[in-house]
């Protein structure tokens, strides 16, 4: 008998994601996040390609975990905490089809659950405008390049400079208080 973990994958399109990592970060049961690219048809983009909003890929992290110490609606509930969802245009400042949010399903159960996380946050009146986060099948990932990984570790001033500015840090404050689950 073996006692392995069983971890699953979990993806999120939540805008810039460098905003996306710390949220999750050093929590029990989250392996590892990596930032980076999918959702769209182009193998192997680069941050540019996505950017220019040709490749049909979005800004995503990856997010490795254990179940059993941290459940999917865990996740979610995070999740849904670091977005306008209510935003089709992009995140904040950044605009466009990359920065446009999403749950990346990776089996049945995941789609369930999303599914009823979305209709439940729509049900609490939280938000006066409709949620438009779509809830789409997993699709390749691609890791971004390494200067985004960990952004918020490597490069504090301009991570937290960039929270502040891009409006996210007091959008997430006017909605949900000030939650510790972003330090």
């Amino acid at each position: 008998m073996t006692n392995e973990k069983r971890l699953e994958k979990a993806t999120f399109a939540g805008g810039c994601f460098w905003c996306m990592v710390k949220p999750f970060d050093q929590l029990p049961g989250i392996e590892k996040i990596v930032s980076g690219y999918t959702g769209g048809h182009k193998p192997n983009p680069t941050y540019e390609e996505v950017c220019s909003g040709t490749t049909g890929h979005r800004e995503a992290v990856e997010i490795t975990y254990d179940p059993e110490l941290f459940p999917y609606e865990k996740l979610l509930d995070i999740f849904w905490m670091q977005i306008d969802p209510t935003d089709d245009g992009g995140q904040f400042y950044d605009r466009g089809s990359s920065y446009k949010t999403a749950i990346f399903y990776h089996n049945e159960e995941q789609r369930k659950l999303a599914e009823q996380s979305k209709r439940k946050l729509e049900e609490s009146g939280k938000f006066s405008q409709p949620i438009v986060t779509e809830i789409l099948p997993a699709k390749p990932f691609y890791p971004a390049e390494d200067y985004h990984q960990d952004f918020y570790k490597k490069f504090p001033l301009r991570y937290n400079a960039y929270v502040i500015g891009s409006g996210r840090e007091q959008f997430i404050k006017n909605h949900w208080g000030d939650h510790e689950n972003e330090e």
